[in-house]
């Protein structure tokens, strides 16, 4: 009788560990691009929320790149979380934080917002890219052109979002 009730226990526990539960959103967005223009102010707490609709996978990763500049009639995109440093020693932070059903980027620093100028407020440009969480893991963050054509996205599939 004991050897039995092991048996059928051992066929118990290897039946449910063969059981996988997965999500599954027909529509929702994977390997996506989008690009914000907006700009930040005490009336917006000094942060923007882009919806993403449909929700991505939970398992999903996002990337969020700050349009720093452009030389040479190259854009230069900083990964975010970006810290910039200013002369008289003050520290400003684009930062975001990310669910499932949305990306906040917001900005932080160790003085008063409201005496930014406009340059840094005013304006800024974003993309946020949407990668599968073990993709993640594989590529050069760092850089949005390996992100992009790891990817396989160029820029007419990159997709504008308006605030």
């Amino acid at each position: 009788m004991k050897k039995i009730t092991l048996f059928l226990v051992f066929i118990g526990m290897m039946a449910l560990q063969s059981c996988e539960v997965t999500e599954v959103y027909d529509d929702a967005p994977r390997n996506e691009v989008f690009e914000v223009t907006t700009s930040f102010n005490s009336n917006n707490n000094y942060s923007r929320l882009v919806v993403f609709d449909p929700p991505i996978y939970s398992s999903d990763s996002v990337l969020v790149y700050h349009l720093y500049d452009t030389v040479n009639g190259q854009d230069v995109w900083k990964l975010m979380p970006q810290t910039y440093y200013f002369n008289d020693g003050g520290a400003l932070d684009f930062n975001f934080d990310y669910s499932r059903f949305d990306v906040n980027i917001y900005l932080s620093a160790n003085f008063n917002l409201n005496t930014l100028p406009a340059s840094w407020t005013q304006d800024q440009t974003f993309r946020i890219v949407v990668i599968p969480d073990g993709f993640a893991k594989t590529i050069n963050k760092n850089n949005i052109d390996s992100v992009m054509s790891a990817l396989k996205v160029d820029m007419s599939g990159v997709k504008k979002i308006n605030l």
